[in-house]
């Protein structure tokens, strides 16, 4: 990927980059590449942010879909349960990529341990972490 100033495809790179890094939409990603199986539920990403109402973090993450960074990913119908998200959220090949490119993803294994120190997740996150995921294959 090329960051020459002068190519159309640095500026587009540049403009994504900045995109990424706007503080609510960056913070998804990082708690995105926290979470244990990265790929966390809305609820999870909410709770995560609680200075950031739940509309705006749905807004960003749907942004971030719309932009090629982030995926979704829903478990099948016959491995839902009642009671447990579906719908679950990660890093698209392009957006683990694009990160890489610019090292940003240098922390991932300090986010990975931050994350394994929150103590007062509440129950229902508690849950939610436990949540079935829908497989990488």
């Amino acid at each position: 990927m090329s960051t020459d100033v002068g190519s159309a495809n640095g500026a587009e790179t540049r403009e994504l980059l900045h995109f990424v890094t706007q503080r609510t939409r960056f913070a998804l990603c990082t708690n995105i590449l926290q979470h244990p199986d990265q790929l966390p539920s809305m609820y999870e990403l909410e709770q995560l942010n609680p200075s950031v109402s739940e509309a705006t973090v749905y807004k960003h993450v749907q942004k971030l879909i719309d932009a090629g960074i982030v995926e979704e990913a829903t478990l099948p119908d016959e491995e839902r349960r009642q009671g447990y998200p579906w719908k679950f959220y990660g890093l698209s090949d392009e957006g683990r990529q694009l990160l890489e490119n610019h090292n940003l993803l240098e922390a991932e294994e300090t986010l990975q341990r931050i994350y394994e120190t929150i103590s007062d997740k509440s129950e229902k996150m508690r849950k939610y972490e436990g949540a079935p995921r829908p497989d990488d294959d």
